[in-house]
């Protein structure tokens, strides 16, 4: 959960750097939550 919060406060700064950085860090996110999810 910790790394998940911190991946948000990430994506946030990446939105305020470039849209697309902060895209692909919000599908990276949703990628690991899915892959732990199924695991």
């Amino acid at each position: 959960m910790g790394l998940g919060v911190g991946g948000i406060g990430g994506s946030c700064g990446g939105f305020g750097l470039g849209t697309t950085t902060g895209v692909i860090l919000v599908l990276f996110i949703l990628l690991v939550i899915i892959s732990r999810t199924f695991i």
